[in-house]
This record gives C-alpha cells, structure tokens and sequence, in this order.
C-alpha cells in the first residue's frame, strides 16, 4: 500500500522516477522496489521522499504494514485514501488513555451524534486508525461532500454506501460526482468495544 501510494503520488505530480532519485539521494532501483513493494522505505527515506514530493510525512507513515485487497482495489479504495491531508482539530477536550487493544490508533474520536446507534452512543470515544484501508461493513470515518461523518462502509454490487446503524438516518450511496476521503477506520471505543 505504501509503494503504491508513493507511485501515485509520484505520477500525479509529474516526478520521473529519475527526478525523485535525484532530488532524494536513493537510488532510482531502490525507489522502483519501493514502488513495486517489495521493499519499506525507511522512516528517513520516506522523510526524503515525502520532502521531495511535497507533501507530509505523517499520511504516508500510517500506512506502513499495510496491505489493499483485490476488492478494495475494484472499489478504487486507494484514490480516496488521502496522502495530502491531516485532520484540522477545533478544540482539543484533553487527552485520553489508548488501551492496549488499539495499538494503530491514531487519535480518539468523541460520537457527537446518534447515526451510529446502539454501536457508537454520542459521547462515547471512538479510537481511529489513520489511513487504515476498510473491510465491507467496517466503520469508518470520512470526508465526504464537505462534512466529517463516521460510518460503515457497505460494498454494495456496482455500488459503495455509507451506512448509519441507526436507521432513521438515510444510506449514502456514493456517486462518481461525491467527493470523499477515507480519513481512518474505527478499531474499538473507550467503552471497550473491538470492532
């Protein structure tokens, strides 16, 4: 998942694979197995990379170790996985404790609303993996359209959804004209919950 994402990123910017070896000092074969994954950068390699092609580090880094499956290939997961973002937080409440059990999270979400109900209460925190690819049904946290919203994400034939578990809320079912990102997946909550 990392090689791709820096080959796409590479390509979207218009940067030979020539360019980003000059421009970071790595050898363009290492660069190529980087891409092809066959090899992890190393966290000061991927620094280089990002520097060259900029954008931040910190997306990127959250995907190390991680794999897409042939399904959320065909679901053109990888283009709404965002590699030049990072959440804009309004207000910081305080810190809370991460149980050993989510050990990929990122940062602990508090439900502000009742979409997600009985599963996610409001006020309950919901820990979150950045950059996390998403499993059908799997509960995600998304931009879409210009709004946050935490959701599962249904795999629908010829179709993807944004579904609330509480069913007064409608099913999203995403178009090719919706814009939307994948900001993280939801691995588990402060009540203790593992999804």
């Amino acid at each position: 998942m990392l090689g791709d994402m820096i080959s796409r990123v590479r390509n979207e910017k218009n940067v030979a694979k020539s360019e980003l070896a000059r421009r970071t000092n790595i050898n363009i074969g290492h660069i190529s197995h980087i891409e092809k994954e066959e090899r992890n950068p190393s966290h000061r390699a991927l620094k280089s990379i990002c520097r060259a092609l900029e954008i931040p580090y910190q997306p990127l880094m959250y995907m190390y170790d991680k794999v897409f499956t042939e399904e959320q290939i065909d679901n053109k997961m990888p283009e709404h996985i965002a590699y030049d973002k990072v959440p804009a937080v309004s207000s910081l409440d305080s810190f809370i404790s991460c149980p050993i059990d989510f050990p990929n999270a990122s940062i602990a979400l508090k439900i502000s609303d009742d979409s997600m109900s009985p599963r996610l209460e409001e006020g309950v925190y919901a820990f979150i993996e950045f950059n996390s690819p998403l499993e059908n049904k799997d509960i995600g946290v998304f931009e879409f359209n210009g709004k946050i919203l935490i959701r599962r994400y249904v795999i629908r034939k010829g179709s993807l959804v944004l579904r609330a578990d509480n069913k007064n809320y409608s099913d999203i079912v995403i178009s090719d004209n919706d814009k939307y990102n994948i900001i993280g997946k939801v691995v588990g909550t402060n009540t203790g919950l593992i999804f």
